[in-house]
């Protein structure tokens, strides 16, 4: 990481650029033994009496003295190379919005509330894609009673990692006592390649609707109500698909929505005694050619940061890291 200027290590940041994606080498402990430096590169939160907040890709937030800064700059807002399709984060957002649909939505300003009787984080959290046209402070007020006039869980819905995501909002909830309780990765890839993945689809079956065998593989939901058949079935265009498996469960589902040149993975499961053996990669195959057949070309999805196996599934059919969102709720009553 190269920070001189003629041979000399330089802060070339000041509180005029909190907002920014910046780069920083601080000092180590002198007290821990020999002079060491640490690099930190996120996006500069805050710099207030003379601690400086830096919010990692991750959504990790970093405090760091100005006094043991030795070099700083900014740096661009994104990676100039980034595999799989292009994509801005706010048009990622609303299309995922999209295809989880709330059964009541609500504005403040250029933020969303949502409710959907509490089945998914997703149609269940405020989407703030700009600003509520309130100060900071009166907007969280106002999502704390909707959501507790409807007998929810308040949660903020805020991204790290990608040219136009929400860092200085992150920072901000985590100083007002809201905790990050979930982190998901958003990926994208080119759908054709999804499409081509060596599997048998002969055995997938595909359907407008969920079915109640379909249902009972689904392990995200008890007995479903119609609420959760409202948002499963919401979105422009959407797929369900099913192998067929033993005592009245598939052995492995699947979920896509289709949005213009969006294909929406989601909903992905294998009977865990038939894991391993290809199922789902041919679900996947299967709803991507039924997404191409639509206009699409370009697929996302959503998986959780601690869900290793579903990460390596996906790193192998050429998923690409985007961004990574997270779910905010107050930690602190109050709050």
């Amino acid at each position: 990481m190269e920070f001189t200027a003629g041979g000399r290590l330089e802060v070339q940041i000041t509180p005029s650029d909190v907002g920014k994606r910046v780069s920083v080498r601080r000092l180590g402990d002198p007290a821990s033994g020999p002079e060491t430096f640490t690099d930190t590169v996120g996006v500069l939160t805050s710099w207030d009496d003379g601690v400086l907040l830096i919010t990692r890709r991750t959504g990790e937030s970093v405090r760091i003295a100005e006094s043991s800064l030795v070099a700083g700059k900014v740096v661009p807002a994104a990676p100039a190379r980034r595999r799989g399709p292009a994509a801005g984060f706010a048009e990622l957002a609303r299309v995922q919005a999209r295809s989880w649909p709330p059964e009541e939505a609500e504005p403040l300003g250029e933020w969303t509330l949502r409710a959907a009787r509490g089945f998914t984080r997703r149609a269940n959290s405020v989407l703030p894609l700009g600003a509520p046209g309130v100060p900071l402070d009166d907007a969280l007020a106002r999502v704390v009673a909707w959501y507790g006039e409807r007998g929810l869980t308040p949660y903020v819905q805020a991204a790290t990692g990608a040219e136009g995501t929400q860092e200085t909002l992150c920072a901000a909830l985590q100083e007002r006592g809201w905790r990050r309780e979930v982190t998901a990765e958003v990926r994208v890839a080119g759908l054709a390649p999804v499409a081509d993945l060596t599997a048998d689809t002969t055995r997938v079956v595909l359907a407008r609707t969920p079915d109640a065998a379909w249902l009972r593989r689904y392990q995200r939901v008890g007995e479903p109500g119609p609420h959760v058949l409202r948002v499963l079935s919401g979105g422009p265009s959407v797929w369900f698909a099913s192998v067929a498996g033993e005592e009245g469960a598939p052995a492995a589902i699947g979920r896509c929505v289709v949005d213009g040149r969006w294909a929406g993975f989601s909903a992905v499961e294998v009977d865990p005694a038939r894991r391993r053996g290809g199922l789902a990669t041919a679900v996947m195959a299967a709803l991507a050619a039924r997404a191409l057949a639509q206009g699409a070309s370009a697929a996302w999805l959503q998986v959780e940061e601690d869900n290793t196996a579903a990460r390596a599934l996906y790193d192998g059919m050429g998923f690409a890291l985007h961004h990574r969102y997270h779910h905010f709720r107050p930690d602190r009553a109050g709050a």
